[in-house]
């Protein structure tokens, strides 16, 4: 039974697979959308939209909660010109959304080993 045991492996190593979504988040801001697979994708969406949402708070709180929440970000992503980003362009993008900053498209097989692709982006207002 898998009573409280969350998230995917995606076959991976335990430290392969927290790098892969440390790049694939860290990708997602930088590019605002990105190509991969439907188990990747869903796989890094709860923890991108996590980040949005502290991003927002930190923005919204005062100097100290502020820094903190800038320290947790960059502890998740690598490079420090993304958190940047994410907290003076993205968080501000969704002031007023309550939630839902991703979208998922599904693209169909991938053409080498038929693998579900989709494309997740940050949504636009």
């Amino acid at each position: 039974m898998r009573h409280q045991v969350s998230g995917r492996i995606l076959g991976r190593s335990s430290g392969h697979r927290k790098a892969l979504r440390r790049n694939l988040i860290t990708e997602l801001f930088r590019h605002e959308r990105i190509h991969t697979t439907r188990a990747k994708a869903a796989a890094i969406r709860g923890e991108a939209e996590k980040m949005i949402t502290k991003a927002k708070r930190g923005n919204a709180a005062g100097e100290a909660q502020a820094v903190h929440a800038r320290r947790l970000a960059a502890g998740s992503l690598n490079d420090p010109e993304i958190v940047k980003k994410l907290f003076d362009e993205i968080a501000p993008r969704y002031a007023d959304r309550p939630g839902g900053y991703t979208r998922i498209i599904k693209l169909g097989p991938r053409g080498g080993d038929a693998a579900e692709m989709a494309l997740i982006e940050l949504v636009e207002e």
